[in-house]
């Protein structure tokens, strides 16, 4: 167990695809001596890289699902958590950083700050997670570290700040120079492991006194010691630590570290970097929330002597059964001690505890605040908090996107056990892929981020559960809303014997501008009594999840009830409930309802000699451009496009650009489809129901 907390840190490496995250994660567990030797993404040994440990990882050389582990630099305890890049799995990089002190956000040197770089760093906003920026990739041509650091700067609006030059450029990278320091470093031997400290070579001296003067002109902003230093000409080396540390905790200024993992330059002093500007877990403000009142926020102090808290942010079925992610934010646990979940109440034993190390384990037998361990045999949900039972007290959620994508799949009836476990399994670990049914057909509906996203889960049941499934076309995660104000007075009354039924409701539909449905209760003088307000509520809320134009979830939407009427035996909770959906039913077609369909952030990056291929197959799915711009021989183009024509996109856009363009995508946000599309797809459900 760790005893210094001020020598731990919690650090996740997140970017855009293929910027090099589980490189550098390779490099830092080679250079910590956690590994031994170094293997590469799709590497040609066939081993692969170590995080990367799904089959389907290792082949299609992508991180699919976040990994950890943990290693040691410099006396510092450094758990480390590598997350995918592409936008399908964004989930595991949402998890990671609620969890997380401090991150690396690793930026192409080429192509600089890309569409999930601006996603990833929106993530990082959301939890407050200070971070390095590592400009990798400098020995490819076109590499211009200053370029990309001014792209943080305009894009992302960060003060980021150069504390490293590079030695040469593309080809010729031959090391770095530390600007705190001012001192140059080499990086020797086969594998890049031998530092060589040597004075900065007489044709760099000017540049780097030049953007010494910045960065410390910069950090002097959050530092009066080191404003002091200055003005007296005494600039000491843990002066300007302390300032960069001080301003990178506040997330005021983002150091800008350089280097190419891939050519082993550079890592050791991002290392170095981690432990001298990121913040330990006592210098992070964790909030929860008392578990009967959920709008009262409660900073958890990360102290051994607290009672016990943590939180479960990843699930993973193993050979063993369960394993359960989590981080521990306060007071301390250990092995066999007994922990109460805070969402059911339930009081669990815990079997083992154990750290990772991508998908291998070592046991340990107590852990404490600051640390991210694992558990086994402990059935929870992703999102749940625990606590020792001294305490209630639960933490701060994680934020799950909405599915934007929805298959309906089948398989043989001799599967369907196999399929069913699958099924539980997945959508247990990863909240963003979601389960349903049809309640007509009884079909089953997987939900998710993406193609990839659902295509990856239903080679896993292929792999895993020996699953024969097949996906139907895609269906896109359509809307109803309404787009005027319409009255209700609907009366419901029955009689079949004995007490009826009885409930009158008035009131109006009208449209709202943000969020799905708002109920408002405005009925004065008691014509409904105060007990059949919420079977009201009730009865108008089942009637969302289902529209009347294509079936959809309906969204934007304001209920007013304003009036109505009981009788003094026959009115009950049924029958208002009753009351309120035939309200429904007849405002609904009165306001005017029309279709949303979901728009996608997709953009687009290649060589600026195909940007008019990549805008024309954008036009070609109705695309909207919202930017196009060309820097150095390279083109990126931004647009919103409907989610329904960019199935198959991706052999469309190889077709047009060589294979030498590629897109990210994400979700937008909702816009009224065109009059044309909204009658095909009434047409083409009401062909469905008639068949049924």
């Amino acid at each position: 167990m760790i005893s210094d907390l001020s020598r731990v840190r919690n650090i996740g490496i997140s970017a855009h695809i293929d910027s090099g995250k589980t490189t550098l994660t390779e490099r830092i567990l080679f250079y910590t001596k956690k590994i031994h030797a170094i293997h590469e993404v799709k590497g040609k040994d066939g081993v692969g890289a170590t995080m990367d440990s799904l089959d389907l990882e290792r082949e299609r050389g992508i991180t699919i699902q976040s990994a950890a582990t943990y290693c040691g630099w410099a006396d510092h305890h450094i758990n480390n958590l590598d997350t995918p890049g592409h936008v399908d799995f964004t989930m595991a990089v949402e998890r990671s950083l609620r969890v997380l002190d401090g991150a690396i956000l690793v930026l192409c040197g080429v192509a600089g700050v890309q569409s999930q770089s601006i996603t990833v760093d929106r993530q990082m906003r959301r939890y407050n997670v200070p971070r390095l920026a590592f400009v990798n990739k400098l020995d490819r041509q076109g590499a211009n570290p200053i370029k990309v650091k001014d792209q943080l700067k305009s894009k992302l609006r960060l003060n980021a700040v150069m504390v490293q030059i590079p030695i040469g450029a593309e080809d010729r990278l031959a090391g770095i120079i530390d600007l705190v320091e001012m001192q140059a470093w080499y990086f020797d031997g086969d594998n890049g492991e031998t530092l060589r400290a040597a004075p900065i070579p007489d044709d760099y001296t000017a540049q780097a006194q030049e953007y010494r003067e910045i960065m410390l002109d910069a950090a002097s902003m959050f530092s009066d010691e080191l404003m002091e230093a200055m003005l007296e000409e005494a600039v000491t080396v843990p002066v300007v630590k302390a300032a960069i540390r001080k301003a990178t905790i506040s997330r005021k200024l983002v150091p800008v570290f350089c280097g190419s993992a891939y050519r082993n330059k550079g890592v050791q002093l991002l290392l170095n970097g981690v432990n001298d500007y990121l913040p330990d877990p006592t210098q992070v403000e964790n909030t929860g929330y008392t578990v009967e009142e959920e709008s009262k926020s409660v900073v958890i102090p990360c102290k051994p002597d607290y009672a016990f808290c943590g939180l479960a942010f990843k699930l993973e079925e193993g050979k063993y059964g369960q394993l359960t992610y989590l981080r521990v934010y306060a007071g301390k646990l250990k092995k066999g001690e007994f922990i109460h979940n805070s969402r059911n109440r339930q009081k669990v034993k815990v079997g083992r505890l154990v750290r990772m190390h991508a998908d291998q384990m070592e046991d340990i037998e107590e852990t404490q605040c600051g640390d991210i361990v694992a558990l086994f045999g402990v059935d929870c949900n992703s999102g749940d908090s625990f606590t020792d039972g001294s305490v209630d007290l639960a933490m701060s959620p994680i934020h799950v996107p909405n599915a934007v994508i929805h298959y309906t799949i089948n398989c043989p009836s001799k599967d369907a056990n196999n399929l069913q476990k699958a099924l539980q399994r997945f959508s247990k670990e990863d909240p963003t892929f979601r389960v349903s049914s049809d309640p007509e057909t009884g079909e089953t509906i997987i939900s998710g981020m993406g193609e990839l996203h659902l295509d990856v889960y239903m080679e896993r049941m292929r792999r895993e559960y020996k699953v024969a499934v097949e996906p139907s076309p895609p269906r896109v995660a359509y809307r109803e809303t309404v787009t005027q104000r319409a009255e209700f007075n609907y009366l419901h009354k029955k009689q079949t014997g004995g007490s009826g039924q009885y409930g009158r409701v008035g009131g109006f539909m009208e449209p709202r501008e943000e969020g799905d449905f708002e109920f408002v209760d405005d009925v004065v003088g008691g014509v409904i009594p105060r007990e059949f307000i919420s079977s009201c509520e009730k009865g108008f809320k089942s009637m969302v999840h289902k529209g009347m134009l294509i079936g959809q979830p309906v969204t934007g939407v304001r209920v007013t009830i304003n009036d109505g009427a009981y009788h003094a035996v026959d009115s009950s909770d049924i029958a208002f409930q009753e009351a309120s959906r035939g309200a429904w039913r007849e405002a609904y077609p009165k306001a005017k309802p029309v279709i949303l369909e979901p728009l996608m952030k997709v953009d687009l990056e290649g060589p600026a000699e195909f940007t008019g291929s990549m805008v024309s197959t954008l036009m070609g799915r109705r695309g909207i451009i919202i930017s196009s711009t060309e820097e150095d021989g390279f083109a990126r183009v931004e647009s919103e496009v409907p989610l329904a024509e960019m199935f198959g996109y991706s052999t469309a856009l190889r077709s047009a650009t060589q294979g030498k363009a590629e897109f990210a995508m994400e979700f937008a946000r909702y816009s009224r489809a065109p009059e044309g599309i909204s009658q095909e797809l009434i047409k083409k459900y009401q062909e469905e129901r008639n068949k049924r």
